[in-house]
């Protein structure tokens, strides 16, 4: 079997995996998705991705991801790999091979994230059901403002789920609705981007020809300050400041932009206290101080 044939029969692809009639290599991949390098008769490869775990995979799940990196794909700013193959329990992408960070990678991709996020959207939010991680993200398109759309269905609904599961609690939820309340203080609002939605460092692929690609998006119209902020988070991405330099220098950020990093990283940290657990409450809680204040 060979690309051409899979690209114009994906639905073929799982009943070639099942009677193994496609060499199939586990490769690392997280905690949601097993991961393999499929290898094909002509010498190509692809990376596949399918559903972890006893549940049943979540409706639109893998449809999601691929609508968000074909609609990424099509700002030509930072690469993104080709879908090759969507499936109800499967999706299969164009291979890439890693490579090391640099820090000529590093500014490139500050650039091409800059063209990336300037190619826009209609609006806030996605034409196709929402995935982050395995929780659903809202997407129902809202013309904003930000500061509004951002609290509704980026903060709010991660708050609930994480107060439910015990991950966080009463003060936690208050200084969480405190920062809510506040939202429209903290400025910088803007037209929608088109944004990667879950960038921080683990989704960055340093590719061997000295790429940084965009992999495993939460995509949506969102602001681009967003993805900026969670390159900073767990560790921060290689280089970062070459990154943020570069893209300032395409596309020059707004007055108090760094001021507003730990506003936009509460999104993605309610993600992880709702997914897993009391473990991130620590960064909860830090991140609130420093918005609330003294």
């Amino acid at each position: 079997m060979d690309l051409a044939y899979i690209r114009a029969h994906p639905q073929h692809l799982p009943t070639f995996l099942t009677h193994q009639r496609i060499r199939e290599t586990p490769v690392s991949g997280g905690s949601i998705c097993t991961a393999s390098r499929l290898t094909l008769d002509d010498g190509n490869s692809l990376f596949a991705k399918a559903w972890r775990g006893a549940d049943p995979v979540p409706a639109g799940f893998f449809e999601a991801e691929a609508a968000g990196l074909r609609w990424l794909r099509a700002a030509r700013g930072a690469p993104v790999p080709e879908v090759v193959a969507a499936l109800p329990d499967l999706l299969a992408l164009e291979w890439i091979d890693a490579g090391e960070p640099s820090p000529a990678a590093a500014e490139r991709f500050g650039r091409e994230l800059a063209a990336t996020h300037r190619a826009g959207a209609k609006a806030f939010g996605a034409e196709w059901p929402g995935f982050i991680g395995s929780l659903p993200a809202g997407n129902d398109l809202d013309r904003g403002p930000w500061p509004r759309w951002f609290a509704a269905h980026r903060l709010a609904p991660y708050l609930r789920m994480s107060a439910d599961r015990g991950a966080l609690d009463p003060a936690d939820v208050t200084a969480v609705e405190r920062v809510i309340a506040r939202i429209d203080g903290y400025g910088g609002a803007e037209p929608p981007a088109r944004i990667h939605g879950d960038l921080w460092p683990g989704n960055v692929l340093w590719a061997a020809g000295g790429r940084a690609w965009l992999v495993d998006p939460a995509a949506h119209g969102g602001h681009r300050e967003t993805d900026l902020a969670q390159l900073a988070l767990f560790g921060g991405a290689p280089h970062l400041e070459r990154i943020l330099a570069a893209y300032n220098e395409a596309w020059p950020l707004a007055d108090g932009w760094r001021d507003r990093v730990p506003l936009h990283q509460l999104h993605l940290l309610l993600v992880h206290t709702a997914l897993f657990g009391a473990a991130y409450r620590s960064a909860i809680r830090t991140t609130t101080r420093t918005l609330l204040g003294p």
